[in-house]
């Protein structure tokens, strides 16, 4: 019997898990994210990194290694290391004269790179710098985006999706009011991405739909897009392919049209 035909089976209860978990699913598993620092960082980049993976996990993994890695020359070793780890997602912190503070961002498909964004980071104010009550971790949080070129530009609505699979978690087919603590916020304006996190407040109101106030939480960033690596059509639309029995069932549309309608009040009283 050759080697390449040769099948080893688990022997021990733990690896028949292993192997059971790494199986294909219906629905999958949460995407896990992996954060890297590379051999040179900025503080404000991996502090930024440091609130990114704060609000993802539980599901996120950080690298207290710096690893000498530059995913746009070279993308094999972060390949390795989502394979290793299991994760579809991850964040890179690098800095350098000619891109000072660059948080760069990616997806993985069947272990090999999907797509990635390079960002610049601008204007970047912590967790730590909002001296107040934080949300609870492994909340999933609403996102929303404004602007029309996340929908009109090509580039921009890649973004948009890869923002999507990062930042959501796992699928919900009913909301409760109550479970609405936070809101990620996209607003893009040529070509920088305002990033805002915020924690609903449900108030009381005159009817069934309660009153929405925003209390700015952090962590606040200006997003500057320097570079982008997108995959194929034709490798895109397979890794979007979805089983026939999955539906998404979206519901209180109301209460995510009221929570855009802050958002840009907010934003127009930054401005």
């Amino acid at each position: 019997m050759t080697v390449i035909n040769r099948i080893v089976k688990p022997t021990t209860h733990k690896g028949k898990r292993a192997i059971l978990k790494k199986e294909a699913k219906l629905i999958e598993n949460v995407k896990q994210i992996l954060c890297f620092k590379s051999k040179k960082t900025s503080q404000i980049v991996v502090d930024f990194m440091k609130d990114l993976y704060n609000l993802k996990k539980p599901d996120a993994e950080m690298m207290q290694k710096k690893n000498d890695i530059l995913p746009f020359e070279d993308i094999t070793p972060v390949e390795k290391f989502c394979a290793k780890y299991n994760a579809s997602l991850f964040m890179i912190a690098l800095h350098n004269k000619k891109r000072p503070h660059n948080l760069i961002m990616g997806r993985m498909y069947e272990c090999t790179l999907l797509d990635m964004a390079e960002f610049g980071i601008e204007n970047y104010k912590g967790l730590k710098d909002f001296k107040i009550s934080k949300i609870s971790q492994g909340i999933k949080p609403l996102l929303v985006f404004n602007g029309e070129l996340f929908e009109n530009n090509h580039e921009y609505n890649k973004i948009k999706n890869l923002f999507i699979d990062i930042f959501q978690r796992e699928p919900v087919e009913k909301i409760r009011l109550q479970g609405l603590e936070h809101v990620l916020s996209f607003t893009i304006v040529e070509n920088k991405i305002f990033l805002r996190s915020y924690r609903i407040l449900l108030k009381k109101s005159n009817s069934r739909v309660p009153r929405i106030e925003l209390e700015e939480i952090g962590p606040r960033a200006n997003l500057i897009c320097r570079r982008i690596k997108l995959a194929s059509e034709d490798l895109f639309k397979e890794a979007c392919k979805k089983p026939k029995e999955l539906k998404i069932i979206l519901e209180q549309p109301s209460v995510v049209y009221m929570l855009e309608y802050k958002i840009l009040i907010l934003y127009r009283q930054e401005r």
